[in-house]
């Protein structure tokens, strides 16, 4: 079997691609392990890397976010100390490398698959690619730092609306609205960002490294894994969220009752 996350080193760059595209690259805890294996050996290579390009195999989806039927085995315990705990220091991990990360994108960045965007330094978007934070949906709120670094990223009317809603955005409004930094034609955001990442691999690696350091202090990237922890786990005690996980197996509409 295939690794759910793969990664192949070329041209003083690294390509980490999620790879489980019949289930539109859904994150599991296997998975969430797999990328950070390979987030390791991302650092271990030091400076013969000058930028990480994540991207996903298949076209219709970047990410749809994490795989619900991986929570049924948890208690509720268990799940925020595990799941949100492992997903938070794995995604904080990527933030904060010392090279750039830029997330190509096509197709749908949905939940955990959008988290995992907001972790990157430079997002290049396919014209088909689609963004939303469908937690509350489910009953539950993001929790691997999506509320925190996407709102430093997005305006705040947009990303409430998305965060109460669920609704999705597409590719052509995260760009006015600077979440995306370019648009590509769909199926070519991976070409888009290797050409990005050309134009890093010629500037100077101390500089860009201790750049990327500076803005990562101003906006005080790795404060928000205590706030977002802790109000993850407090939801994994709800009926609510027992209720959102059952009605999105059972494929039907759940019924909140606000406990």
């Amino acid at each position: 079997m295939a690794s759910l996350v793969q990664l192949r080193f070329e041209d003083r760059m690294a390509f980490l691609e999620l790879n489980d595209p019949d289930r539109l690259n859904v994150l599991t805890r296997q998975g969430l392990s797999c990328l950070e294996d390979c987030l390791e050996r991302v650092e271990a290579a030091g400076s013969e890397v000058r930028a990480l390009i994540v991207h996903a195999a298949g076209e219709r989806a970047f990410c749809a976010g994490a795989d619900v039927g991986d929570w049924s085995g948890y208690e509720a315990v268990e799940f925020g100390r595990d799941w949100i705990r492992t997903g938070h220091r794995v995604f904080a991990r990527l933030a904060q490398l010392p090279q750039p990360v830029i997330g190509a994108v096509e197709g749908v960045a949905y939940g955990g698959g959008l988290e995992l965007l907001a972790a990157c330094d430079i997002r290049i978007a396919g014209r088909a690619a689609r963004f939303a934070m469908p937690e509350a949906r489910v009953g539950i709120v993001p929790g691997w730092s999506g509320t925190q670094r996407l709102a430093r990223q997005l305006p705040h009317a947009v990303f409430r609306q998305m965060l109460f809603t669920g609704r999705p955005i597409n590719a052509e409004h995260a760009y006015r609205i600077g979440f995306v930094g370019a648009l590509a034609e769909t199926g070519t955001a991976l070409a888009a960002a290797r050409e990005t990442a050309d134009e890093i691999a010629k500037t100077g690696p101390v500089a860009v490294e201790v750049c990327k350091q500076m803005v990562n202090a101003a906006v005080g990237e790795g404060s928000e894994s205590a706030i977002e922890a802790l109000a993850g786990s407090f939801v994994a005690t709800t009926g609510d969220k027992a209720e959102g996980v059952a009605s999105f197996k059972e494929k039907r509409v759940p019924n909140f009752v606000g406990r």
